[in-house]
């Protein structure tokens, strides 16, 4: 890269607010609560929060269909309460990264209201609209959340677009009107100090939904571009987009410093390996340890120096990594690890989900009136009348459901995980007498301790942050190994992606273990058998 910029050094931490830490007994986190607890996301050691949606919202998709962007939810707090949050986090080293939820707005926004209100309103056309083709839907478009991705304004006797909810209408990217509000309420926030933006499906806004385009549209780099200098182009800013199509030539657009769009982006190629080819993420197979490690190395050469990197095991749309490709009972410590010194040793801005830090795990259900999740509702629907059986509905949903990462973060051993005083909006994973912040902080072992010493080593060593990326092709499947070369040092990652004793060989010397989960196994010179699980960081000498 030609310039240094802060984002590219430190680790953020992702807080879902709603699950994170509720400070007035109402089962509902807030920001407040978060407020009591940056002290401990301080200790972590961690420079930023991306925080997931708090602006004014009728939570049909958990915040993420905004009614006012510039307004918070009453039940999260008010807007002195953010004001004194971003001052707080900064006042700690921690900026504060707010989640843009641009594709689409709620239908209870003031411009969507205005919008249905008259064909002849101004804020029409901040949305897409088809007259019926023949007394039909205009297209085939489909909703991600199943069915079509148009409804009908029986007032008007026109569609709308929606790619998600029914209440979540697309806004209309080709209106420069629209996207110049969408600037002001963009600099609203940059003024109030932020440190950036977490783009929710930003490919997505260069649509053309009459050719059934809908990511990676033809105009959206222009748009990208145009947004770049009308907002925080002129600042040093965090710019992540949630981008499920891109491949790293894409990514290239998106983040090469000379285009002056975004700093990074999050793609999502490895989290699809476990899927059955072809179908959808509900379809399970089991994760090919050999897929994973290509994926993730071509991210980390092909981006090269023309792009930057985000790094993630789990977001609020993803289940707990520990339960998906770890072993979340007998190895839940060892498998957790793994993957935090896996991930965190590559090349590009690391991101932890809140619980991931201290190995929370997925919450399996049995019943539909545990779903809290939408798109889990909608799926558990369309399989049944498709004829699957409730078994088989449920072992997707336990599998890949969003309630996973949702359920309350575990703070201590007390009733509700002390979480809240209240009754907690989704219920507690009943393993939090045992998995909880409290007994992580207590135990100089812990997965948090881990977490800590990674961000640490960050800070002291150049090479995680700049050095080149160099997979191990010569190992057993099970074994993800990959060098880390900058200015003359060479680093080797090495860990048993598996539950069986699995063979390596260092063909140099180990000058120095920088960390590892393994308290009675170390690394050596020459032939290595390599526990479950075992992980390890070493600085390397000359080749033996």
């Amino acid at each position: 890269m030609t310039h240094t910029h802060w984002w590219q050094e430190v680790v953020v931490y992702q807080i879902y607010p709603r699950s994170f830490n509720d400070s007035n007994g109402d089962g509902i986190g807030d920001i407040n609560g978060i407020i009591e607890k940056l002290d401990y996301l301080e200790k972590l050691g961690i420079g930023a929060i991306w925080l997931s949606p708090v602006y004014q919202s009728p939570n049909d998709d958990n915040g993420y269909d905004i009614s006012d962007y510039q307004a918070i939810m009453t039940e999260f707090g008010t807007m002195a309460e953010m004001d004194r949050l971003i001052a707080e986090a900064k006042r700690r080293g921690i900026q504060l990264i707010m989640d843009l939820v641009v594709n689409h707005t709620s239908d209870e926004h003031a411009w969507f209201v205005e919008a249905k209100a008259s064909t002849d309103s101004k804020y029409r056309d901040f949305y897409v609209w088809r007259k019926p083709v023949n007394g039909q839907i205009p297209n085939n478009l489909q909703s991600t959340f199943l069915g079509p991705a148009w409804e009908l304004d029986e007032a008007t006797g026109e569609y709308y677009l929606h790619l998600f909810s029914k209440k979540q209408p697309d806004l209309n990217w080709e209106n420069p009107e629209m996207r110049q509000a969408i600037y002001d309420m963009m600099n609203f926030w940059i003024d109030k100090g932020i440190g950036g933006f977490r783009m929710d499906v930003i490919d997505l806004v260069g649509k053309l939904p009459d050719q059934e385009i809908t990511g990676n549209g033809p105009k959206l780099h222009d748009y990208l571009q145009e947004m770049n200098r009308e907002t925080f182009g002129k600042h040093d800013l965090l710019t992540v987009g949630e981008t499920w199509g891109a491949t790293p030539e894409i990514a290239k657009l998106y983040s090469h410093p000379d285009r002056q769009e975004l700093s990074m982006v999050f793609q999502f190629e490895h989290v699809g390996l476990d899927e059955v080819p072809g179908k959808s993420k509900w379809d399970l197979r089991p994760l090919p340890i050999n897929e994973l490690k290509n994926v993730l190395s071509k991210w980390q050469t092909e981006l090269g120096n023309d792009g930057w990197n985000s790094l993630f095991w789990n977001n609020h749309d993803l289940p707990r990594i520990v339960s998906r490709w770890g072993n979340d009972h007998i190895y839940r410590v060892e498998s957790a690890k793994m993957f935090a010194i896996l991930l965190h040793m590559m090349k590009g801005t690391p991101y932890i989900y809140q619980g991931e830090e201290i190995g929370m795990t997925n919450k399996p259900i049995s019943s539909y009136e545990e779903i809290e999740d939408i798109e889990s509702r909608n799926f558990y629907h369309d399989r049944l009348e498709k004829g699957y059986s409730e078994a088989e509905i449920f072992t997707s949903i336990n599998a890949k459901g969003r309630d996973n990462a949702r359920t309350p973060m575990q703070w201590d051993a007390n009733k509700h995980a002390g979480f809240t005083t209240g009754t907690p909006w989704l219920s507690v994973n009943p393993n939090y007498t045992g998995i909880n912040v409290a007994q992580a902080l207590a135990d100089p072992t812990s997965i948090f301790y881990t977490y800590q010493q990674l961000i640490q080593l960050r800070k002291e060593h150049p090479i995680i942050v700049w050095g080149d990326f160099e997979l191990l092709t010569d190992t057993v499947d099970e074994i993800f190994a990959y060098y880390r070369h900058y200015q003359g040092d060479t680093w080797l990652i090495v860990a048993n992606f598996s539950e069986q004793i699995q063979p390596f060989h260092v063909t140099h010397s180990v000058e120095k273990t920088l960390i590892s989960n393994m308290s009675e196994y170390t690394l050596t010179t020459g032939d290595n058998y390599l526990p479950p699980y075992a992980t390890f960081a070493v600085k390397l000498g000359d080749t033996v």
